[in-house]
């Protein structure tokens, strides 16, 4: 893969070095027979029905319907046999709504490791005012966000168990060489409460970037942290929809044409369907920035333009494109797959 990777112009000077460090990990190249195999283990059914279908509740940060997919999140990856490390990062934070609870869920294949490739999403849905017509109706955030949560469920369970053995022999290596390992993120409190600002927005974000930042990591270290080991950041949102156009972050070499060439990508008619080197609408809001602003390099997987459902009461499981997220699943496997070297 080649990676159109954000790096932040104020930070460039001072990481020149960090992030060359960084950048210069090179993933491995999957087969024909190894696509079609990472192909074959994500279940659509499974994403649909297992996954998704239990996120797709009312989930404002701190009310019940957090906590039940909180469960559901932190059920799914336990159940695994890769041996997740999983922390609750709870906080308090002052809203428009006044005093709330947010957790973000991060779970870390191997927490020894020096680097990860971190894998994000939000899991929280939006205050939306309610429908006159419909008043019984609530905003359910299908492509915001619970269609990438149900995505990033669906690859650690289709990967358990390159998952499980990557971790083993990461473990038993002996070469010099810094491995790196896969961490999940699943934040909280992305949405608003009202109107979008730098204090109402990116509650579970801004917290982690920080706490991160303030992580020894190795845990005896003095001079490098948890934020430093993160060695590239991905970001999934707005997705679900058909015929979405991501910006810019797959060259044609990429594993959507590899997918499409063996015929394993449904309803997919045409190589440039998903990524467009020639669709940028300028920098987007989302939970990436507080990471950016910070000097981690990122991926952003967003559809751009947004859905014309985005933050409306219509982005709801029938809006979704079942083919369009199985392709995309695949790709992302392919992705990990190659970026880990499993």
């Amino acid at each position: 893969f080649k990676l159109a990777v954000l790096l932040p112009t104020s930070a460039f000077s001072s990481l020149i070095l960090s992030s060359f460090l960084q950048l210069s990990h090179k993933p491995s190249k999957c087969s024909p027979a190894q696509i079609r195999r990472l192909a074959s283990q994500v279940d659509g059914t499974r994403l649909w029905e297992t996954h998704l279908r239990p996120i797709l509740i009312q989930r404002l940060p701190g009310t019940q319907g957090s906590l039940v997919v909180q469960q559901h999140i932190t059920s799914t990856l336990s159940s695994l046999s890769a041996g997740w490390s999983i922390d609750l990062d709870s906080f308090q934070s002052p809203t428009p709504r006044g005093q709330v609870t947010f957790t973000n869920i991060v779970a870390t294949l191997d927490p020894s490791a020096p680097r990860r490739l971190l894998l994000a999403c939000h899991y929280d849905s939006k205050v939306l005012p309610p429908d006159p017509r419909a008043p019984e109706r609530v905003f359910l955030g299908a492509s915001d966000s619970a269609v990438p949560c149900a995505m990033i469920l669906e690859l650690a369970t289709s990967l358990d168990a390159q998952l499980r053995s990557f971790k083993q022999i990461e473990n038993a290596d002996s070469s010099p060489l810094l491995p790196v390992s896969l961490q999940l993120v699943f934040f909280d409190g992305e949405e608003s409460f009202e109107e979008w600002t730098a204090t109402d927005s990116l509650y579970g974000s801004r917290h982690l970037a920080e706490r991160m930042a303030n992580t020894p990591h190795p845990a005896d270290s003095s001079h490098t942290t948890a934020l430093q080991a993160v060695d590239l950041f991905v970001l999934l949102d707005l997705l679900g929809g058909p015929d979405p156009l991501i910006a810019n972050h797959f060259d044609n070499t990429g594993a959507l044409k590899r997918l499409h060439r063996q015929g394993l990508l449904t309803s997919h008619p045409s190589e440039q369907t998903y990524f467009r080197k020639d669709v940028y609408l300028g920098p987007v809001q989302d939970d990436h920035i507080p990471f950016l602003h910070k000097g981690v390099p990122v991926l952003h997987v967003i559809a751009t333009p947004f859905p014309q459902f985005w933050h409306t009461l219509d982005d709801t499981e029938e809006n979704m494109h079942r083919p369009t997220v199985e392709n995309l699943t695949k790709i992302m496997a392919v992705f990990l797959a190659e970026y880990l070297g499993f």
